[in-house]
């Protein structure tokens, strides 16, 4: 899908002090500190348009929330979005997935979502699906004993990649559908999500946890 570029986008991020951190790396190891307490804290890798992120925010106030996202424009977007409700417990960085490592400590991160994630389709492009085994490696080292991944997608052959890299690579399946909305409710949903549901699209989802 074309992403629409949004003029003085970077000027419009920096009135957003109190949602973003500007540098990221300054805080790597101290995420606790900058939330002011010791809740858990999860991290959406692509956050979008943060209507996901927002909502989990609202919903649970007891979990910090991270929201990494690398194109400006789109994090204008969701920065407008999740403004208004001024939440205490959400964060937004603007990077790339590439430089996780470079932001979070050992164990610091109890749960990665990766929402709709890029499926990087061609042969010659697997190293850069969010879940090659480059990356599982990274999320490893950054979740916490018994952390856990939470992935959803539209894209069929993405899922099954997804899912065989995941169980090659050791991770506790513990969840597992290949149609979502079929009969569960209640579900916090991103904006492509909700485009895919309303055309009867099935979403695939699974939850994973990391062994000790």
């Amino acid at each position: 899908m074309r992403r629409r570029n949004i003029k003085n986008a970077c000027e419009r991020i920096m009135q957003h002090e109190d949602l973003m951190i500007f540098d990221p790396t300054a805080v790597k190891g101290n995420w606790q500190k900058v939330f002011g307490n010791d809740f858990p804290i999860h991290l959406e890798i692509g956050m979008g348009k943060g209507k996901f992120l927002l909502e989990q925010a609202m919903r649970n106030p007891n979990v910090n929330f991270i929201g990494i996202e690398k194109y400006e424009s789109v994090i204008v977007v969701s920065l407008d979005k999740m403004a208004p409700y001024k939440p205490t417990n959400l964060k937004v960085i603007a990077m790339d997935a590439t430089n996780i490592m470079e932001v979070f400590s050992e164990g610091e991160v109890a749960k990665i979502y990766l929402n709709f994630s890029d499926p990087w389709p061609k042969k010659g492009h697997t190293k850069r699906r969010l879940t090659s085994p480059k990356f599982l490696e990274i999320y490893r080292t950054i979740l916490t004993n018994e952390g856990e991944i939470e992935l959803k997608t539209d894209n069929k052959r993405f899922f099954e990649y997804s899912v065989l890299s995941l169980f090659e690579n050791n991770w506790r399946f513990c969840d597992f559908s290949v149609d979502l909305h079929d009969g569960r409710t209640d579900i916090v949903t991103t904006e492509y999500e909700e485009k895919f549901k309303a055309k009867g699209m099935p979403i695939y989802y699974l939850k994973v946890q990391k062994k000790g």
